[in-house]
């Protein structure tokens, strides 16, 4: 096949957004330059690559085939790319940051520090709906580094701590248990809990928290969003359990409140983590040491300001 690498660079880039619109926007190309790409690559394929019907973008199955290639193909340029770098021994170039979605709560602050350091790097993120998502993303080598709470068993990578990570039962301000000084944890069996979906870390660590106290949570509904798990808690739908880091702006405009159960906050940690068998380029090991070096201050900072300086402690696993 005739093929060109910008062609795979196009046609990748539109099939992880399943926009062509959105795809042109992320390569800084028209529309029309997009799909004039697509249109020779489906030619020189002799398939069609996907379907279309009117706005609504969809693979074929000639299409998903080819984007495994695609994704490998893109994945040895890149190595090919860092490689040359370290060579170089330069920080330029494109890194792509993949973070679950409690992490874009601060994670934009600690990467605007670093533009300003390393104004030759590009950053693209990448906010993935839960952690199995972000994995997913990390085994097939569409980030350079990944920034979550529990780090992966499942995959051969290597993660570092850099932050204290605490969670927070919360329930709307005036609630009966927000109320108390302090909070038995069987006295939360019998609230409605507004919880997130399956596969979220925050989702686990409350099951396990209530595993631990031989107590099951009555989900009343679950959400796939920290944002809208906020506004049905402030709409008084039920209690949640909820990163700390996630509800800044609410507690200091009281509009959620914490209850403070026995036991809490579960304090577990942020991780920066990257595949083990992956040689960062230049430009992400730069990155991962300011997240290391910087991180912990960045939070503790909030921390402290919304539960007190000695208020975070407990269990880090």
């Amino acid at each position: 096949m005739n093929v060109t690498l910008r062609q795979m660079r196009v046609f990748a880039e539109v099939a992880r957004r399943l926009s062509f619109v959105r795809a042109a926007e992320t390569l800084h190309l028209t529309p029309p330059a997009v799909t004039m790409q697509v249109k020779e690559l489906e030619a020189a394929v002799g398939l069609p690559l996907f379907e279309r019907s009117g706005r609504q973008v969809a693979l074929t199955t000639a299409g998903e085939y080819l984007l495994v290639h695609a994704r490998r193909l893109l994945a040895v340029l890149k190595d090919a790319e860092d490689a040359m770098a370290r060579l170089k021994h330069v920080e330029v170039g494109r890194l792509d940051v993949g973070l679950v979605s409690t992490a874009k709560y601060f994670v934009p602050r600690l990467l605007a520090r670093f533009r300003e350091q390393h104004p030759g790097i590009e950053l693209r993120l990448q906010v993935s709906a839960n952690r199995d998502q972000l994995l997913a993303l990390l085994r097939g080598n569409e980030i350079d580094l990944a920034v979550m709470g529990r780090p992966p068993r499942e995959l051969a990578t290597r993660a570092e701590a850099f932050a204290a990570h605490p969670q927070v039962f919360v329930a709307p301000p005036g609630h009966a248990l927000a109320r108390l000084a302090a909070v038995e944890p069987a006295l939360l069996e019998n609230e409605p809990f507004i919880v997130r979906e399956p596969g979220s870390g925050t989702r686990k660590h409350m099951e396990d928290f209530f595993a631990a106290h031989h107590l099951a949570p009555r989900v009343a509904m679950e959400m796939p969003s920290n944002e809208s798990i906020k506004q049905a808690v402030m709409a008084g739908m039920g209690l949640s359990f909820l990163s700390l880091h996630t509800i800044g702006l609410e507690l200091a405009s009281g509009l959620l409140a914490i209850v403070p159960v026995q036991g809490t906050p579960i304090v577990r940690t942020w991780n920066v983590v990257h595949l083990a068998g992956r040689t960062l380029s230049p430009a992400a090991e730069a990155l991962r040491y300011f997240i290391l070096e910087h991180g912990e201050a960045l939070l503790a900072a909030q921390d402290a300001a919304l539960l007190g300086p000695s208020a975070v402690q407990g269990d880090t696993r």
